[in-house]
């Protein structure tokens, strides 16, 4: 039987999609953007019987961070980003300020995140991927086992990530896409920052943004 669980959900403002990975075996668990609700992730983490042992988040979007310091404080677990989203982290407060969100106060990120190094999590083994272009740090979790991927904001089921923001690049999203994403299998669960999970065989046959 299997020793892994996921749980993932809308959280306001924006309708993030957070998830709690966890090792049932360990006890261990990893919240990928927390947007928003920390009671609600908080008490999802509880239910589950997890330990908190990371806070990961895909990009420094406001969206994606909201419930990050309260859920730090809670649970002492450290804060994960990649450093060419460092910019983007500074400025939270004019983002929130821009999109008329309550600014809620986020500590400085503990752990800088890289290309290709492993995301540890019980017995099982994620890697991380710099999937840039929607901001400049984008990065997407995967797990071969269990297959999913954490796309964040870069892919989208049938579409991608916004480029129009600060630091996005269109070419760069679409590079992400095809040579980080599309070459995963094709069985791979793709859950995004936002909406639907898809896969990244059903992806790369019908998303017209970026063919395979």
């Amino acid at each position: 039987m299997s020793q892994w669980v996921r749980k993932t959900f809308p959280v306001p403002p924006l309708s993030c999609n957070c998830s709690i990975l966890g090792d049932l075996q360990s006890k261990e668990a990893i919240v990928v953007d927390p947007g928003g609700s920390p009671e609600r992730i908080l008490e999802e983490v509880d239910t589950l019987g997890l330990t908190v042992i990371a806070i990961v988040h895909t990009h420094a979007h406001f969206d994606h961070f909201l419930a990050s310091g309260t859920i730090k404080q809670a649970t002492g677990a450290p804060l994960y980003l990649h450093p060419h989203d460092r910019d983007l982290w500074n400025i939270l407060e004019i983002q929130c300020r821009m999109f008329g969100v309550p600014y809620v106060p986020a500590p400085s990120p503990d752990r800088e995140i890289q290309d290709g190094e492993d995301l540890l999590l019980g017995q099982f083994s994620g890697v991380i991927l710099h999937t840039p272009g929607h901001t400049p740090g984008s990065s997407s979790f995967y797990f071969e086992q269990p297959g999913i991927l954490l796309s964040g904001d870069t892919l989208f089921r049938g579409g991608i990530g916004r480029t129009d923001l600060w630091g996005g690049d269109s070419q760069a999203i679409k590079r992400s896409i095809r040579e980080k994403i599309y070459t995963l299998r094709e069985s791979t669960v793709v859950v995004p920052g936002h909406g639907s999970e898809s896969s990244v065989g059903w992806e790369r046959e019908y998303n017209m943004f970026v063919t395979a």
